[in-house]
C-alpha cells in the first residue's frame, strides 16, 4: 500500500514522556517521545474515539481519557478495555533535527488483534461461553488473541449478536448513536474467527460437577472449559398492577426499543428507582419532551454511592431540566385497564402515567447454576483471584463476586468495563495463562450532558475532600477510608481522572494530607 509521510515535529520539540496529536495527510497521529525514542499511534481511543493527546502516559502505555482504556505504545495493543480494537503503529524515521512519520495512504484509526486460527486437529477441546455482553465478547476474542484454537461457542438467551449496552439508557436512548453502531460485531468477524454466536438459546441448568449445560430446548452440551456471563435481572416491582403493558425494565436491546416506541406516544412518565439506569431513563425520556417524575424511598440520588454533595448535584442537574422528584417514597399500586395509567404512592398520591420505567436494581442471574455453592446475600458466583468458581468453570461480570486486589474482601461490582476486563482475564486462564485479576474499576454516567467519571471502590468512606467547584461541575472528590484514598469521583478533570487510575493501580495515590492542600499535581505526582 502506497505510504504518506510528513515532517510531523522537530526532534527537540517533544520532551522525554511528552506526546501530541500530528497530521499526516489527512491521518491524525498521536506521537510520542519517550526514553528518547519516537512512537507513532492512532490518535484515538478505538472504544469512543477519545483524543489519546489528553490522556496520560505511563511507562509504556497511553491511558484513555475518558473511560480509561490502556494502550501499549510500542505496539498499539489493547492492554485495558473498554473497546476491542488496538491502535495502528506507523513507521517514524529521524532525519536530522525532523521527525518524519509514514501512513498508510488509506489508514485505518483502529486494528483488530491477531487471533489464532480454529484448529481441532491441533486443540479438540470446546470452550463454551454463557452470555454475550461484555464479558462474554471479550473473552470469545481474548481466548483467540491467546492461542487458542479450539472450539468456541458463545450463547445467548437474546436474539442479538454482543452491542455495547452502556448507550442503551444514553447515546442510543437520545438518538446520539444509530442502531447499526449499537453491535459490537459483525457476524462476519465473527464467522472469520470461528466463535459460534448461538442466539435466542437459552440455558435451565449449568452441572459444574459434569461439566454439562441443559436447555430449555431439551439438548445438552458438555464443555472443557465454561465461563459464566450470564449478568444480572432486573429486579421487579411486586406489587399490583405490575404486570400492565407499558411498565417497563431497561436491561437489553429490545427493552430500550420498546421504551422509546411508547416514549413517542407519551406526555408523562414515572421512573421508580434513582439507580443509574433510572437517572440515565428520566434525563433520555426528558429529552425527548416527556414530563418525568422519579420515585425513590431514598433522600437523594446516588447518595450512598457518591455521598451527599454529589448526589444534590444530580438532583439540581435533573430539576433544572424540568424532573420531579416524590424522595422518601413507596410505590404500592399502579393502576389502568390494559395499559398503566397511573401510579399510587405509599402516601395515597397518584401521578398519571402514560408510561412507568423500573430501575431499582438487577441481581445475579444465577439460577441455572449447581454444583457451587453461591453466596448468600445475593446469589452471586464467589471466585478466587483468577476468576475461578469450580474445576474449568469461571465467572465473569455482575455475577462474579472477586477479591478485592487492596482488602482481599469479596466484592461484586455491576458495570461495564469491569465485565470486560472479567471476560478478558478469564480467558486468558481458560487458555492456560495464570493471570491473576487485579484492576481498578471504572464507571462513567452523561445526564443532561452532566458527565461523571468514578474511579476506584468505596462502599463507605470517613472524609470525602472535593478538589474544585460542584456547582461549576468541575471537581474531583475523593473519597477517603483509614487515611487511604478508596474512589474518586470527577467531572470534567478527564486527564487527572485517567492519572488516578494508574496511580491507584500502582499503589502512588498521595495521602489525604497532601489532597487537603489542594492543587496538587496528579500528573506530575504519577510521572515523579
Amino acid at each position: 500500500m502506497q505510504q504518506i509521510e510528513a515532517v510531523v515535529a522537530k526532534v527537540n520539540d517533544l520532551q522525554d514522556g511528552e506526546k501530541r496529536q500530528v497530521s499526516v495527510g489527512d491521518t491524525d497521529v498521536l506521537l510520542i517521545r519517550v526514553n528518547q525514542n519516537f512512537h507513532a499511534l492512532g490518535a484515538f481511543c478505538t472504544h469512543y474515539q477519545a483524543p489519546l493527546a489528553e490522556g496520560v502516559l505511563s511507562g509504556n502505555s497511553i491511558v484513555c481519557p475518558w473511560h480509561n482504556a490502556y494502550f501499549n505504545i510500542t505496539t498499539g495493543d489493547q492492554q485495558e478495555p473498554p473497546g476491542l480494537d488496538s491502535l495502528p503503529c506507523y513507521q517514524v524515521r529521524i532525519e536530522g533535527e525532523n521527525v518524519i512519520v509514514s501512513v498508510p495512504e488509506k489508514a485505518s484509526g483502529l486494528r483488530t488483534p491477531a487471533m489464532a486460527s480454529y484448529n481441532p486437529n491441533v486443540d479438540p477441546r470446546t470452550f463454551i461461553i454463557l452470555g454475550a455482553g461484555a464479558a462474554g465478547a471479550h473473552a470469545a476474542e481474548t481466548l483467540r488473541t491467546a492461542g487458542y484454537q479450539g472450539r468456541i461457542l458463545m450463547i445467548t438467551r437474546e436474539d442479538q449478536l454482543p452491542y455495547d449496552r452502556t448507550v442503551l439508557s444514553k447515546d442510543y436512548f437520545n438518538g446520539d448513536v444509530p442502531k447499526e453502531q449499537v453491535p459490537l460485531r459483525t457476524s462476519e468477524f465473527y464467522k472469520e474467527h470461528n466463535i459460534e454466536v448461538l442466539l435466542k438459546k437459552q440455558a435451565t441448568n449449568v452441572d459444574a460437577k459434569a461439566k454439562k449445560i441443559t436447555f430449555e430446548d431439551g439438548e445438552t452440551l458438555s464443555y472443557d472449559a465454561l465461563l459464566l456471563a450470564t449478568g444480572g435481572k432486573p429486579k421487579q416491582l411486586d406489587v399490583e398492577g405490575a404486570d400492565l403493558e407499558n411498565v417497563f425494565t431497561l436491561r437489553s436491546f429490545a427493552d430500550s426499543d420498546r421504551i422509546l416506541a411508547s416514549a413517542a406516544q407519551a406526555k408523562q412518565a414515572v421512573v421508580i428507582g434513582s439507580s443509574f439506569i433510572g437517572m440515565e431513563t428520566a434525563s433520555g425520556l426528558t429529552q425527548k419532551g416527556v414530563k418525568v417524575t422519579v420515585i425513590s424511598p431514598d433522600s437523594l440520588p446516588f447518595q450512598k454511592i457518591l455521598g451527599e454533595e454529589i448526589g444534590q448535584l444530580f438532583q439540581q442537574v435533573h430539576e433544572e431540566n424540568g424532573v420531579s422528584f416524590q424522595f422518601g417514597r413507596k410505590v404500592t399500586k399502579l393502576i389502568g385497564n390494559s395499559k398503566v395509567e397511573a401510579v399510587i404512592l405509599d402516601n395515597n398520591q397518584r401521578l398519571e402515567a402514560d408510561i412507568v420505567v423500573v430501575g431499582i436494581g438487577v441481581q445475579p442471574a444465577t439460577q441455572i447454576l449447581s454444583g457451587v455453592d453461591l453466596h448468600p446475600k445475593d446469589k452471586s458466583i464467589p471466585v478466587d483471584e483468577y476468576l475461578r468458581a469450580a474445576d474449568n468453570l469461571y465467572a465473569a461480570g455482575d455475577i462474579a463476586r472477586f477479591p478485592d486486589q487492596r482488602t482481599g474482601e469479596k466484592i461484586r461490582i455491576e458495570h461495564w468495563r469491569i465485565a470486560a476486563q472479567q471476560g478478558r482475564i478469564a480467558a486468558y486462564n481458560m487458555a492456560g495463562k495464570a493471570i491473576k485479576f487485579k484492576t481498578v474499576p471504572v464507571f462513567w454516567t452523561m445526564q443532561f450532558k452532566f458527565p461523571l467519571r468514578y474511579v476506584g471502590h468505596a462502599e463507605e468512606w470517613d472524609e470525602i475532600i472535593i478538589d474544585g467547584d460542584l456547582q461549576k461541575r468541575e471537581f474531583i472528590v475523593f473519597y477517603i477510608k483509614d487515611n487511604q484514598v478508596l474512589a474518586a469521583a470527577t467531572s470534567q478533570r478527564d486527564t487527572e481522572t485517567a492519572a488516578i487510575t494508574e496511580l491507584m493501580r500502582l499503589n502512588k495515590m498521595p495521602n489525604p494530607e497532601t489532597l487537603r492542600q489542594g492543587n496538587f499535581d496528579l500528573v506530575k505526582h504519577l510521572h515523579s
